[in-house]
C-alpha cells in the first residue's frame, strides 16, 4: 500500500463504503452522520422531514470538505412501512449494495402505569422503535449480503432490563430490539454480515430531556462523545457479533 493510500484509510476509514442512518436530524443520529461522513461514507440519511434533512446534508458537506458529494436524502416516516420496505430495492438500483446500516430512529413513547397506556400509544412506539427495524433488515439483508462486509448497529437502552417502573413500552420495544438483533447476528454467523448494540447510556438529547426534565443536561455527554464508538462498529475490521455496548461504563456484554 502507498503512503497516500494509508493516509487515506487511517483519516477516511468509511471511504468507499455505503452507509444508510435512520434518525439522521438530531441527536446521536445526527452526529453519527457527521461522523461517518468525516469518515468518507457515502450516506443515506433518513428523517421526517426534508427541510430537517436539508440541514443535515449541509454539515454533511462541510465535514466531507473539498469536493463535497452530500448526502443521499429520503424523506421517511417509520410508521410507514410500505415505504420501508422499497427501500432495499430502490437503494439496490442506486449502490447495488449496503455497507452499514445504523438504526437511531426511536420514540419514548408514554411513561406511565401499563395500565394507563392506551392502544394507540403502545402500536405507535412499537411499530417505530420495534417492527420498523425489522422491516429494515428484511428489505436490506439483500444489500448487507452484498457487501464485502455488512455491519448493522441497533440503538438500545438500560431500560430494556425492564427494572424500571412506568417504562413499560419503551423498556419492551427495547428488549424487543435486542433480541432482534441477536436473532439476526445468529442467522449470520456463516456471512460476512456483523451486528452490534449500542446502550448510549446518559446523553444530552432531546429524548433524555424529555425523560428526565429536572436533569442538568451539561452533565451528560453529548452525542459528538459517543459517534466514535459507532464508527469503530462500523469498520470492517471489527468482527466481533451480538454484543452490547454500553457507553456510560464502557463494557461489552
Amino acid at each position: 500500500m502507498s503512503s497516500s493510500a494509508s493516509d487515506t484509510a487511517a483519516s477516511k476509514p468509511l471511504a468507499g463504503r455505503v452507509a444508510l442512518i435512520t434518525g439522521a436530524t438530531r441527536g446521536i443520529g445526527r452526529a453519527v452522520a457527521i461522523a461517518y461522513a468525516k469518515a468518507g461514507a457515502h450516506l443515506v440519511l433518513t428523517g421526517r422531514t426534508s427541510g430537517a434533512l436539508e440541514e443535515v446534508d449541509d454539515e454533511v458537506r462541510k465535514a466531507q470538505g473539498k469536493d463535497a458529494a452530500g448526502a443521499t436524502l429520503v424523506t421517511l416516516n417509520l410508521k410507514h412501512g410500505e415505504k420501508i420496505d422499497s427501500l432495499g430495492p430502490t437503494l439496490f438500483q442506486r449502490f447495488g449494495k449496503l455497507d452499514v446500516l445504523v438504526g437511531c430512529a426511536g420514540i419514548l413513547g408514554p411513561l406511565s402505569p401499563l395500565g394507563h397506556v392506551t392502544t394507540d400509544a403502545w402500536n405507535e412506539i412499537v411499530e417505530i422503535n420495534l417492527t420498523a427495524n425489522w422491516r429494515l433488515l428484511r428489505t436490506l439483508d439483500p444489500l448487507l449480503q452484498r457487501s464485502d462486509a455488512g455491519r448493522a448497529i441497533l440503538v438500545s437502552s438500560g431500560a430494556a432490563s425492564g427494572a424500571m417502573a412506568y417504562w413499560g413500552p419503551y423498556a419492551v420495544t427495547k428488549a424487543g430490539l435486542e433480541t432482534l438483533a441477536k436473532t439476526y447476528a445468529a442467522e449470520n454467523a456463516n456471512t460476512n454480515v456483523r451486528v452490534n448494540i449500542i446502550n448510549p447510556g446518559p446523553i444530552r438529547t432531546r429524548m433524555r430531556a424529555k425523560a428526565f426534565p429536572g436533569e442538568d443536561a451539561m452533565t451528560l455527554k453529548t452525542p459528538e462523545d459517543i459517534a466514535p464508538l459507532f464508527v469503530a462498529l462500523a469498520l470492517p475490521s471489527h468482527t466481533s457479533t451480538a454484543q452490547i455496548h454500553d457507553f456510560k461504563t464502557g463494557t461489552v456484554r
